[in-house]
């Protein structure tokens, strides 16, 4: 029997009583499926749930196969190595003794002398160069995620159960991530935002807060899916326009015949050559008819008006945000930032950059690029004047804007509202409220205090208060901005550096990312 996952009825709530998911009904077979939808509808519930971290309050679990889970961030003990990661350090200690002629003649029976070599292997298949001996603690964030998936492949589960595994790697990991699912056979089920990596998905199931639907094929098939869908939506608010103004022009030339024969039979009243209880019929009839017209296309205007409605919402949903932003003013060629020479880092004997020179001319795109640890986010330091370099000079020319990880450019105590305000203080509210609904915080939803919104929530509203003004800055700087954003909120953030004119300094790992704000030119660290 073929190993499958069944979820039947499933619901679960949050602490303060909402409702994450109501009755969801899933299954999973031996495929790769990617597990999308905004952040907060519930994707790493569903993996705990499956994975038995957690019990469903309601609705059942059907397990045909092992699960390994691979979570977001990895817990780390002061002593625990890459072979605690495995559950193999007890073997490997004896298989040492065994070379040492110091095991007893029971562990030599049951030695496994192929088991480091296996472990070398798994690591060698996600990029991770290092040895079961080699302490967690000593590995980077990214090192770390990618010595657990190998322990899951090392196991060989039936599923593998990946929690965002591309989050905080660099190029070459994210690359090694991509190569194993790639060539994976068994089944997975993978939440994540990196399209990369959804493309090797043989299924897409979209979580909403209204249930769940399943795709067939990869992310690009379930694009063209949704392009369709848009398609038809569009074309289904047309047909519905076209039945709103043909119900207005049937009705109003039942008015016009009613209007004329009511006339006609005012004229004949006048003449008096008809009979006053046949024209008290004749008006009776008119009434009647006129009120059963004017009921009937009342009827037919209100179903095509609903179309139109539902038509629209529709094609809000599926349609991309398209942004349209102030220009900057920014000349061809001119220099926006200049970087000579620098030498910078933390400890006085182990610089992080050694000489970096580059130049930003004009309304040039250029993306940071480098492994973990190169030293991209500690060149903004310097670039930005947060950290002093060493030696040389690092300069910025012209009035610019920088959004990190935490988009600490907004106070988290205030509104998005009131953060425009504080950032553009020449705006009045008219400017600020049309600013802030181009990145879809309309009316109340620009109101929110900056600390309850979600990460995708917080950069779109500091793009909005830094890119919404009048005169938007010349230069932007983002460090890692695509990182614990849903898909739905990169191509928000995508749309609006698409409008943007100015200079794009950027940081990041995500090649799609990358080729959809037109990156034209990389620095390699």
């Amino acid at each position: 029997m073929s190993a499958s996952i069944i979820l039947a009825g499933l619901s679960w709530s949050l602490p303060d009583g909402r409702s994450l998911f109501f009755d969801l009904d899933l299954s999973f077979g031996p495929e790769r499926t990617g597990l999308v939808g905004r952040n907060g509808v519930g994707k790493t519930t569903v993996l705990k749930l499956i994975a038995g971290e957690l019990a469903p309050p309601s609705g059942s679990i059907v397990l045909s196969g092992r699960v390994g889970l691979l979570r977001q961030a990895v817990q780390v003990a002061g002593d625990e190595t890459i072979a605690d990661l495995f559950g193999v350090r007890d073997t490997l200690r004896v298989l040492k003794r065994a070379e040492r002629g110091e095991a007893s003649a029971d562990e030599l029976s049951g030695a496994d002398w192929t088991l480091g070599m296996r472990v070398e292997a798994a690591l060698a298949r996600v990029g991770l160069v290092a040895s079961a001996e080699t302490r967690l603690a000593a590995l980077s964030g990214g090192q770390r995620t990618r010595a657990s998936l190998a322990a899951l492949v090392f196991g060989e589960p039936d599923f593998l159960l990946l929690d965002e595994p591309t989050n905080n790697l660099d190029r070459d990991g994210r690359d090694a991530v991509i190569a194993l699912l790639a060539g994976w056979r068994a089944g997975a089920i993978v939440v994540s935002h990196d399209r990369e990596l959804l493309d090797e998905m043989d299924a897409l199931v979209e979580l909403t807060s209204l249930g769940a639907a399943r795709y067939g094929g990869n992310w690009s098939a379930y694009r063209e899916r949704k392009a369709l869908e848009l398609a038809a939506a569009r074309h289904d608010l047309a047909d519905a326009e076209k039945r709103v103004a043909e119900a207005a022009r049937v009705a109003q030339e039942r008015l016009e015949r009613q209007a004329r024969r009511d006339r006609g039979g005012k004229r004949k009243a006048m003449r008096g050559d008809a009979p006053k209880i046949l024209l008290g019929m004749m008006k009776n009839n008119a009434e009647n008819t006129s009120g059963e017209g004017a009921r009937l296309a009342e009827r037919e205007r209100a179903a095509a008006a609903e179309d139109v409605a539902a038509a629209r919402e529709r094609i809000e949903v599926l349609a991309p945000l398209s942004v349209t932003l102030a220009p900057t003013g920014l000349a061809a060629g001119k220099v926006v930032a200049r970087v000579e020479g620098v030498t910078a880092g933390y400890a006085p004997d182990a610089p992080v950059l050694r000489n970096v020179s580059f130049v930003v001319a004009g309304p040039e795109r250029v993306a940071i690029t480098g492994a973990n640890g190169s030293g991209k986010t500690t060149l903004l330091s310097v670039l930005t004047g947060a950290l002093a370099p060493w030696g040389g000079e690092a300069r910025v020319l012209v009035p610019y804007a920088m959004l990190d990880q935490r988009v600490s450019v907004l106070d988290p105590a205030l509104s998005i509202r009131d953060n425009f305000m504080r950032i553009n203080p020449e705006a009045d509210e008219n400017a600020c409220r049309a600013a802030l609904a181009r990145f879809a915080f309309r009316a109340d939803y620009a109101l929110q205090i900056v600390g309850t919104l979600s990460g995708g929530q917080m950069l779109r509203a500091g793009l909005a208060c830094v890119l919404g003004s009048a005169a938007p800055p010349q230069l932007l700087i983002l460090d890692e901005p695509t990182n614990h954003l849903d898909i739905e909120s990169i191509e928000t953030v995508e749309a609006g550096l698409r409008a943007y004119d100015g200079a794009l300094l950027v940081v990041s790992h995500d090649e799609a990312f990358l080729e959809n704000v037109s990156i034209e030119r990389r620095i390699e660290l």
